[in-house]
C-alpha cells in the first residue's frame, strides 16, 4: 500500500498529470542525530505527492534513540517503509546499492537523513519525469541554513540544461547530493554506487552521465540542509582532501576528464586545505555564490 494518508492532493495530481510512482532512499549511521532523523523522514511523508515506499538502510549498529525512531515509522508505516540493516558500517556508497536492490519503483528519489524536503519537491521532480519519459535525473538547488537559528546561509546553485551539467562536471559535481531522483533501472545498468567513503555521490553522477542519462537541475531550492561550523571544518580536513583528490583520479582514469580538469580542482583542494580556516570559509562562501 502507498503512503497516501499524507498529502491530499497527491491522488488529483496524479490523476491529472500521471505522475510516476516513486521511492525514496534513505541511509542513516550511529552518528546521526535522533531528531534529524526524525525531521527528514517526517519531511518526506508530508510530501503533496507522496512516495509508494520509503527504503532506510541502517549502515552498521545505531544507537537506541535512532532504532526507536526508526521502529516507530516502521510500525506505523508498516509495508510501505523498508528497513535494511547492515551489521557494520560500509559507507553511504555501499548502503545506497543496497537500497538500490531494495526500491521496487521505476525513480527514486535520495534524501540524506538530516537534510529536509519541502513539501513540493518530489511532485515537482516526478511532473518533470512525466513531462519528458527520456529523463533520466533530476536535481534541484538546495539550500543551506544553520542548524542552531534555522536560518538561512545560502543557495547552492546548479548548472540546469544538459549541455551546462556536462560542461560543469569535468571538474565538479553538477548535482546538490541530497537532491536528486534518478530512473532506476539505468542506475543499476552503470553499476550504482561505487564503494568510496568520500565523493561517492560525484562519481555516481559522472557514470550516469557517460552511461547516456539525459539529466537537469530545477532552479529552485527544494531542499533544505545543515551547515555547521564543523562541516566547514571537515571540508578541509586532510581526509576529506584525499578522497576528494581520490574520486577525480578515478573519474580521470574513465576517460571523462582532462589532466587540467583533474588537476585545477585538486590543487585548490590541497591549498585550502593548508590555508588558514578564516580564508578557507571565505572561499567556501565565495563559492556558494557562485
Amino acid at each position: 500500500m502507498p503512503i497516501t494518508q499524507w498529502g491530499g492532493s497527491a491522488i488529483k495530481n496524479k490523476k491529472k498529470y500521471n505522475l510516476p510512482p516513486y521511492s525514496v532512499l534513505m541511509s542513516v549511521y550511529d552518528k546521526e542525530l535522533p531528531a534529524n532523523l526524525n525531521e527528514s523522514l517526517e519531511s518526506m511523508l508530508m510530501q503533496t505527492y507522496p512516495p509508494e515506499e520509503i527504503v532506510l538502510v541502517c549502515d552498521g549498529k545505531l544507537t537506541c534513540e535512532l532504532n526507536i525512531i526508526v521502529k516507530s515509522f516502521e510500525s506505523e508505516f508498516d509495508g510501505s517503509f523498508k528497513i535494511i540493516r547492515r551489521e557494520k558500517n560500509g559507507g553511504a556508497g555501499s548502503a545506497c546499492n543496497d537500497g538500490i536492490k531494495a526500491c521496487t519503483c521505476p525513480y527514486i528519489v535520495r534524501m540524506d537523513s538530516d537534510d529536509i524536503s519541502l513539501p513540493d519537491r518530489c511532485a515537482k521532480q516526478m511532473m518533470a519525469f512525466a513531462l519528458d519519459p527520456k529523463l533520466d535525473m533530476i536535481g534541484t538547488y538546495a539550500e543551506e541554513f544553520d542548524p542552531e537559528t534555522g536560518l538561512s546561509i545560502a543557495v547552492r546553485k546548479t548548472p540546469l540544461r544538459q549541455e551546462q551539467i556536462m560542461k560543469y562536471a569535468r571538474r565538479r559535481n553538477p548535482f546538490n547530493r541530497q537532491t536528486v531522483a534518478f530512473r532506476r533501472s539505468l542506475a543499476k545498468k552503470v553499476g550504482g554506487y561505487s564503494n568510496l567513503r568520500l565523493c561517492e555521490d560525484y562519481e555516481f553522477a559522472v557514470r550516469m552521465l557517460m552511461g547516456g542519462a539525459k539529466v537537469r537541475n530545477i532552479p529552485e531550492p527544494l531542499v533544505r540542509y545543515r551547515v555547521s561550523e564543523e562541516d566547514m571544518r571537515r571540508r578541509r580536513s586532510f581526509d576529506h582532501t584525499m578522497g576528494f583528490i581520490k574520486v577525480r583520479r578515478l573519474i580521470h582514469s574513465y576517460g571523462f576528464t582532462s589532466f587540467w580538469d583533474m588537476f585545477c580542482p585538486c590543487a585548490v583542494q590541497f591549498a585550502l586545505m593548508l590555508l588558514p580556516y578564516g580564508v578557507t570559509k571565505r572561499v567556501y562562501a565565495k563559492l556558494r555564490k557562485k
